[in-house]
C-alpha cells in the first residue's frame, strides 16, 4: 500500500520546511509561518521532476524577490535520506527537484512485493460511503444513459474500495408513485387489447409504449388465462404489476451483472412507506418547523437552505411528491445507516435537483458537504459514421442488452470511462469491435496479452522472472525503460486523484500510456538473447507491466487476456 509519488512530495516538503527553519535560524529570512508546500510535476522534463512556488508564496512575507528566497532556500537544503538529487531555480523563482534513478527502482521492488495490492492506497481510512448509480424506473429496459451511468457508477465505487474507503453499491428501486400507477395503467390497457382487440379500450396517451409491456401480457394470458378480466381495475392492475415488476427488476439486474455491475443492496422505496419512516421524516420536519400549507398542499421551506424555491412535499391531493420520498430516502441513508459519504449519480438534465437535494440533507441535521452528486452527459452512438439510434434486431431504441451484444462488456465500459463524466460523449461502435491500435480497449488488452505470451515462452525455455532481490536494477538505464517505471510509480497517485476528484476516466488515459510506453520499450529493447543480467531486470520489468494493467483493468472490471 506504498504511494512512492506521495512519499516523494512529502520528502521536498521536509526538506524545504528544514530548509525555511536552518535560514531563519542564520538570519538569511525572516520567521515565517507556512502550512503547506505546493509541490506540481513539472511538463517540461528539463524543469526536473517536481516543482514548488514556494518562493512566490513566501515573498510578501519575507519582503524579498522570490528567486532571492529560492537561492537562499536552495543553499540551505540537505538531502540526506531522499531521492533528491539536486534543485535548481528557475523563471520568476520556481524550485525545481531532480531525482536519481533509486526510487524508480524502488518502484519495481514495491510492484513486485505488493503483486496485485499495487495501486491500493489508504486516504479512505475505511470511511462508510455510498455510491448509488443507474437506479432506472422498473417499468422498461436499460438504456444508453443507464449504460453511461452504471460504468462510471461502478468504477467510481471500484477506485473508492482501492483508495481505502468501505463502499457501497446500491440501486434505489422506484416501485412507489406515479411511474407505478402508470406501469399498472399500461400492462392493464395492453392486457385487455390482447384478450378483446385492440379496439376494447383505448390505450392511455401517457402510458409505456414499450414492446416489452405487450410480451408480459402475453406470458401472464398464457399463464392465467382472463382470469383478471372481471376483476375491479385496482385489483387488476396490481396484480398486473406484481406479475411484472419482479420479472423487470430481474432483467435489469441479470443485465447489470452481465455488464460487471454487482450491487451491494436493492433498496425499495415502498419500503420507506413500509416501515413509516417517509412519516417519520415528515414528522421531523413539521416538528423542526420546516413544512407549511398552501394551496391544499403542503410544502417544504428550501429556500432556508440555499434553494432557489420552497417545494412541494404532499400534493393537494394526499399524494407525495418524489422530492418528499427522496428526502426520507437520504435521511435514511445519513441517519439510519450511517453512511459518512453518499454519492449520487444522475443525468445532466438532473442539474437543477442538487441544489434542492442539498438543501434537504441540511433540513433533515446533515452536513450537505456530505452528498456529491456527479452529474454525467449523453451519449451519442455512431455506426458507420452515422448516428444509431435503433437496434437492428428489434427496431427498437438500442438498449443496454443491445449494446453488450454489439460490442462486448470490456469495450462498452472502457469507451463509457474514456471522457470526464461531465464531458458529452460519442461512441463509435465500429471502432469498438475493431482489433486494432486504434480501438483504446484492444491497444491496452493487447499490451497485456503480449507480455503473458513473451512470458510464457520464456517459460517453456526454462527462464521465470526473478526474485527482485536477484536483479541488478540499476542495469535498467535506457530512455524507454525509465520513462516505462516513471510511468508504473504513478499508478498509486492516479487512485488518488481518481477517488478525489471521483473521476474514473482517469485511469483509462493512464492504462493506454502504460501500453504505448510498453509497446516502445518492446520494440527498442530485447529480452530474450540480452546478457543474462540485464535480461533478468527487463523481465522483471515486463512483469511488473504486466502487473500494473491487470490491476487497472482489475478497478475498470475488464478483463485482462492472456491470449489475443
Amino acid at each position: 500500500m506504498t504511494n512512492i509519488i506521495e512519499n516523494i512530495r512529502e520528502q521536498i516538503r521536509n526538506v524545504v520546511k528544514k530548509a525555511l527553519a536552518a535560514a531563519t535560524e542564520k538570519g538569511l529570512l525572516p520567521g515565517i509561518i507556512i502550512e503547506d508546500v505546493f509541490i506540481e510535476t513539472p511538463k517540461e522534463k528539463e524543469h526536473g521532476d517536481f516543482s514548488t512556488n514556494i518562493a512566490m508564496v513566501l515573498a510578501k512575507q519575507a519582503k524579498k524577490a522570490p528567486v532571492q528566497i529560492a537561492s537562499v532556500l536552495i543553499d540551505n537544503m540537505d538531502f540526506t535520506d531522499t531521492y533528491i538529487q539536486r534543485a535548481e531555480c528557475a523563471g520568476p523563482g520556481f524550485i525545481n527537484f531532480f531525482l536519481g534513478t533509486t526510487w524508480l527502482y524502488d518502484t519495481l521492488k514495491i510492484i513486485s512485493r505488493e503483486g496485485d495490492d499495487y495501486g491500493r492506497i489508504d486516504i479512505g481510512r475505511g470511511k462508510k460511503v455510498m455510491v448509488e448509480f443507474v437506479s432506472a424506473n422498473p417499468t422498461g429496459p436499460l438504456h444508453m444513459g443507464n449504460a453511461r451511468g452504471g460504468a462510471l457508477g461502478d468504477c467510481i465505487a471500484s477506485v473508492l474500495q482501492a483508495a481505502g474507503y468501505d463502499v457501497t453499491r446500491e440501486y434505489y428501486v422506484n416501485d412507489a408513485g406515479n411511474q407505478i400507477e402508470k406501469f399498472g395503467i399500461s400492462l392493464e390497457a395492453r392486457y385487455i387489447q390482447l384478450l378483446k382487440g385492440e379496439d376494447a379500450v383505448e390505450f392511455p396517451e401517457d402510458g409505456y409504449q414499450g414492446e416489452d409491456i405487450i410480451d408480459h401480457m402475453r406470458d401472464y394470458i398464457e399463464e392465467y388465462g382472463d382470469r383478471l378480466l372481471d376483476a375491479d381495475p385496482e385489483t387488476r392492475r396490481r396484480e398486473l404489476v406484481n406479475y411484472a415488476l419482479p420479472r423487470n427488476l430481474e432483467r435489469i439486474r441479470k443485465g447489470l451483472e452481465a455488464y460487471g455491475i454487482n450491487y451491494d443492496v436493492w433498496f425499495s422505496e415502498q419500503s420507506l412507506y413500509d416501515s413509516g419512516e417517509f412519516d417519520e421524516t415528515i414528522d421531523y420536519l413539521k416538528g423542526k418547523g420546516l413544512l407549511y400549507e398552501k394551496d391544499g398542499a403542503q410544502w417544504f421551506r428550501a429556500t432556508d437552505f440555499g434553494a432557489e424555491k420552497d417545494e412541494v412535499m404532499i400534493r393537494s391531493n394526499g399524494i407525495p411528491t418524489y422530492y418528499a420520498s427522496d428526502i426520507a430516502y437520504h435521511r435514511n441513508k445519513f441517519i439510519k445507516r450511517g453512511f459518512d459519504w453518499v454519492i449520487n449519480l444522475w443525468g445532466a438534465d438532473h442539474h437543477g435537483h442538487v441544489a434542492r437535494m442539498k438543501a434537504a440533507v441540511a433540513a433533515v441535521g446533515v452536513d450537505p458537504a456530505r452528498l456529491d452528486v456527479v452529474l454525467f452527459q449523453l451519449v451519442r452512438l455512431f455506426k458507420n459514421g452515422e448516428i444509431a439510434r435503433m437496434s437492428k434486431r428489434t427496431g427498437r431504441a438500442i438498449s443496454l442488452d443491445d449494446l453488450l451484444e454489439e460490442v462486448g462488456r470490456d469495450a462498452a465500459r472502457f469507451f463509457f470511462n474514456m471522457k470526464a463524466a461531465g464531458s458529452h460523449l460519442d461512441f463509435d461502435l465500429d471502432l469498438a469491435v475493431k482489433q486494432s491500435n486504434e480501438n483504446p480497449v484492444y491497444y491496452v488488452q493487447y499490451a497485456h496479452a503480449r507480455i503473458c505470451s513473451m512470458l510464457r515462452l520464456l517459460e517453456g525455455e526454462g527462464i521465470s522472472v526473478p526474485p527482485v532481490e536477484e536483479v541488478d536494477l540499476a542495469l535498467l538505464s535506457t530512455p524507454e525503460e525509465l520513462e516505462l517505471i516513471k510511468k508504473l510509480a504513478e499508478y498509486p497517485d492516479e487512485i488518488r486523484i481518481a477517488a478525489q476528484t471521483l473521476e474514473p476516466s482517469r485511469l483509462t488515459r493512464y492504462v493506454t500510456d502504460v501500453a504505448s510506453l510498453f509497446h516502445s520499450f518492446y520494440t527498442e529493447c530485447r529480452v530474450k538473447g540480452e546478457e543474462e543480467r540485464l535480461m533478468k531486470a527487463r523481465l522483471l520489468l515486463v512483469s511488473a507491466t504486466k502487473t500494473v494493467i491487470k490491476n487497472v483493468l482489475d478497478i475498470l472490471s475488464i478483463n485482462a487476456p492472456e491470449r489475443m
